[in-house]
């Protein structure tokens, strides 16, 4: 299985959970997805901080929207 971002680089999902329930969740390329989980585990000391991997199929999934022509709309 595949773990890559647009460039290649690995991503990861960074999850802050109180009790059972995730109160912030985020995903980004691996180094800024540790960074975060730092800054989280500091400031939230108390919380659990999970980080893991994000398991990609299709790489085209994480392509960019191709730009403002998807959302020109013509005035009738």
């Amino acid at each position: 299985m595949e773990v890559a971002g647009v460039d290649g680089s690995e991503r990861c999902r960074v999850r802050v959970w109180f009790g059972d329930h995730v109160v912030a969740d985020y995903s980004a390329e691996a180094e800024l997805a540790a960074r975060y989980a730092e800054a989280m585990s500091r400031r939230f000391a108390g919380l659990k901080v999970t980080s893991e991997p994000i398991p990609v199929t299709d790489p085209s999934q994480y392509r960019s929207l191709p730009g403002e022509r998807l959302w020109e709309v013509a005035p009738k």
